[in-house]
């Protein structure tokens, strides 16, 4: 693989988020240049980058609410998919989160998106049997 983890500051705003849209991560009704500030205002948050030669080729936004790690837009670019950079980045999420001393991480998956939730288990994830909730407060 040959990569170096990273946490990203805010000049890798714009290649993270095109790598998220790449990976068809994005939605309309969120902004991601606003998630990637939030995560890098926050004390409890960070952007991780996965670098190949000096350019991103993999991110994974982590964070903690003081009781759960969070992952959000794990993404790698198309052409080194399967070459291992998703499971280094999930690995470098999980040393974030436990340095802080949080003991469970956890993350949402479309659950029309098979090949994400075939990877996860790959890696040891299983299904928390849990429902999400949730309201929008911005309109």
């Amino acid at each position: 693989m040959g990569s170096t983890i990273v946490g990203l500051a805010l000049s890798s705003r714009p290649d993270a988020v095109a790598l998220w849209r790449e990976a068809g991560l994005t939605r309309p009704w969120n902004d991601p240049d606003a998630d990637f500030d939030r995560a890098l205002a926050g004390p409890a948050s960070a952007v991780l980058g996965a670098l190949q030669d000096g350019r991103l080729v993999g991110t994974v936004m982590v964070g903690h609410d003081g009781h759960r790690g969070w992952v959000y837009y794990l993404a790698t670019a198309s052409e080194v998919r399967g070459r291992g950079y998703g499971r280094a980045l999930m690995l470098a999420a999980e040393e974030w989160i436990a340095r802080r001393g949080i003991v469970k991480i956890q993350f949402m998956v479309r659950a029309d998106n098979d090949a994400v939730c075939a990877f996860y288990e790959h890696l040891g994830y299983s299904d928390q049997n849990c429902r999400v909730l949730g309201r929008r407060l911005d309109g």
